[in-house]
């Protein structure tokens, strides 16, 4: 832990301001009002579902957090130059791209409905819709890391490293307390465990198990793109423009792919993204976030899975 509060006393030394942080955290606020008090999200911009202007809606959402973060930080730190530099532009337009067209994307549906005439159209569902980051976000960074970035270094944090690998277990065990009490809610059985019989074990002639272990795996990869995007690409690879003024532009911008989410998971997730994204930036790795984030939605689904079995 002394290492953790080390790294966070040292970039809040470099990175803090007053003015600043209340400003960012006034502008999340506003956000978060917006989106919850109109249903933003769920009300009119997925309404467009299937629609071209589905992903433009989510662009301009992303767009607006993002960018409104980033006037903020170059404001209060005198660094307008930053809107003048290229490489800005072409990473944060980049990431926005590929996000948007990642939230808008809609193909894991009919791929669903085709794939075995659509017997097995639910598992399909929910395996594809995990899975097709594969297409919309893992391989156009890819691409973009190979062909593009003028900085490359082991692909933004997906290289293992052992700083904080302890910090991060540590932090884990911290949840599994938590994670069992909230489990003995009926609240959080009505949403866990994720996975649902679809009868495609039926289909397939395989236990349940196979079928279950099949979809945590898809449903535990999802967290892979989202760290690789927000802690990875726009921290790690953004803070050779940005510096650490890299972490809190994210951390809006993390927060606004949650309105979806209770309005407690969209504001909690400004608190886990900043600290994901200090140590992200901290130790040039994102496989803490990935090993608390994965790890938590699996303790989640576990402690589901065992109530269910005692009832």
């Amino acid at each position: 832990m002394k290492a953790f509060w080390h790294d966070l006393r040292s970039h809040l030394r470099t990175d803090f301001r007053p003015d600043l942080y209340v400003a960012t955290v006034l502008w999340a606020a506003i956000l978060l009002a917006v989106n919850f008090s109109l249903d933003l999200e769920d009300t009119y911009i997925d309404s467009f579902q299937e629609k071209p202007l589905w992903t433009v809606l989510y662009f301009g959402l992303y767009a607006t957090a993002y960018y409104v973060s980033v006037w903020l930080w170059t404001h209060f730190h005198s660094r307008s130059d930053i809107w003048r530099n290229r490489k800005f532009w072409l990473r944060s337009t980049f990431a926005l791209i590929c996000y948007s067209f990642y939230a808008g994307f809609y193909g894991h549906n009919k791929w669903s409905q085709e794939l075995f005439n659509g017997q097995i159209y639910v598992f399909a569902y929910y395996c594809l819709h995990n899975l097709q980051s594969l297409l919309t976000i893992v391989l156009p960074l890819y691409l973009f890391y190979k062909f593009a970035d003028p900085y490359p270094t082991n692909f933004y944090g997906m290289a293992p490293k052992r700083k904080g690998l302890v910090l991060y277990l540590q932090l884990l065990a911290l949840m599994i307390p938590l994670i069992t009490l909230a489990s003995f809610q009926p609240d959080f059985l009505q949403s866990y465990p994720t996975y649902r019989d679809t009868n495609a074990n039926e289909f397939f002639g395989v236990p349940e198990w196979l079928t279950a272990l099949i979809y945590e795996l898809c449903y535990g990869w999802d967290f892979v793109p989202t760290e690789l995007l927000f802690r990875g690409f726009l921290v790690i690879g953004m803070s050779r423009v940005l510096g650490r003024g890299a972490v809190l532009p994210m951390v809006v911008w993390y927060c606004s792919i949650h309105f979806g989410r209770p309005l407690g998971e969209a504001v909690s997730s400004l608190f886990g993204g900043y600290l994901l994204g200090v140590l992200a930036l901290s130790t040039r790795s994102i496989w803490g976030g990935l090993l608390i984030h994965i790890g938590i939605a699996w303790g989640m689904e576990i402690a589901a899975f065992l109530q269910n079995a005692r009832s």
